[in-house]
């Protein structure tokens, strides 16, 4: 027999299946042959037939066919456990050799959808989960790859410079010195980006949330970015509300807002513009980012919130993204109890977070903009 039917759940569900067969046969075996002869002998007797022909009258009929139908039982009660058995044990055998295919590094292993609806339904929930292992592995792969990749590039400069200076090949000048600094700089900001990654698993890495105005923390980020978005030629529009408030942790806020606003920054070319909008949808405090130029493409869009992730790796690289600043932004705003999203098409971007509204808050005003009007170049 099958090993899923000699041991185990489904020896089990068989033996119990057979027992509860055997015993109800033996219980009506019981009934017909001790308290049904019996009546038929009264009956028979009574009728005026001797005693001893009316039991072996009974003996050749009723017994026989009661023997006959113990044997058909007993056969029956077999092949239905055996049936049974199978048709429980077998499809949770297959997620059991999923499971320790997972087990053994085979992310891709899958449980087939049979048996029971309560057994099919527990091969859905598996499969969900070794998506998500799955998901969680190639995120890790990544992860260790491009971190390994924005180390190696500054860190072979370094070295280059370095065995330059030391075999006199460069003489070591102040613009020398610079590039080891920006080398050395570009490091550091890695490492505090990596640093400043929440970990979800930590609770006490979880930020205390108090009530801040949103609005506020946009208009402050905006003044400090004006002079940046001039100096590229992009004009920049700031369409906040008088307030905006909601819980979150100051710091982190100002981190998200400003992350959003280098970013569109770093990908807006020369001509474009930017806008930072502000409003209260459905119960939460909405703050969007947009910016015009080529859109994302649309099999990167799932990723771009993804550690170390960029789009163009060669044009993020050189522009000096380490693909730190969105996943930051996501993990904040994870972390304040808010959604993240991103919208693209050909000729504009738009990344936003939500974040639950402590309280109303009005329409968005339309006239900060002009304020920022003279230090960068409002288009339109």
């Amino acid at each position: 027999m099958r090993a899923w039917l000699t041991s185990g759940l489904g020896f089990r569900i068989a033996v119990a299946a057979i027992a509860v067969a055997l015993l109800a046969v033996g219980i009506v075996a019981l009934g017909t042959l001790v308290f049904g002869s019996q009546a038929f002998l009264d009956l028979m007797t009574a009728d005026g037939h001797p005693a001893d022909k009316s039991k072996a009258m009974f003996d050749d009929s009723v017994g026989r066919f009661v023997a006959v139908g113990i044997g058909v039982a007993v056969l029956s009660a077999i092949a239905l456990a055996v049936v049974l058995a199978g048709r429980i044990a077998r499809p949770l055998a297959r997620v059991g050799d999923a499971a320790r295919r997972i087990a053994g590094g085979d992310y891709g292993a899958r449980a087939p959808r049979e048996g029971p609806s309560e057994v099919a339904n527990l091969a859905d929930s598996f499969n969900e989960m070794a998506a998500a292992l799955q998901e969680q592995e190639r995120l890790r792969r990544e992860f260790v790859a491009n971190a390994a990749h924005e180390l190696k590039t500054p860190l072979t400069n370094l070295q280059g410079y370095l065995e330059a200076l030391r075999d006199d090949v460069i003489p070591a000048d102040r613009e020398t010195f610079q590039s080891l600094w920006e080398e050395a700089e570009r490091l550091v900001r890695l490492a505090r980006s990596l640093d400043t990654l929440p970990d979800p698993s930590s609770p006490g890495l979880r930020p205390e949330l108090i009530e801040v105005d949103v609005a506020a923390v946009g208009r402050a980020a905006a003044d400090l970015a004006a002079p940046a978005f001039a100096a590229a030629d992009l004009g920049f529009h700031v369409e906040l509300p008088a307030t905006l408030p909601v819980l979150a942790d100051p710091d982190g806020l100002k981190q998200v807002v400003g992350n959003l606003l280098q970013n569109a920054l770093r990908y807006t070319a020369p001509g474009g513009s930017v806008r930072l909008r502000g409003e209260t949808l459905d119960g939460e405090a909405r703050l969007e980012v947009s910016n015009t130029g080529p859109g994302i493409p649309a099999a990167d869009l799932p990723h771009v919130f993804e550690r170390f992730y960029r789009v163009e790796k060669s044009r993020d690289t050189a522009r000096g993204g380490a693909g730190i600043g969105l996943a930051i932004v996501r993990e904040q705003v994870a972390s304040f109890g808010g959604r993240v999203g991103v919208e693209s098409t050909s000729a504009e971007t738009r990344f936003w977070f939500s974040l639950p509204s402590s309280g109303r808050a009005p329409r968005a005003e339309h006239g900060r903009t002009a304020g920022l009007a003279a230090r960068s170049r409002v288009s339109g």
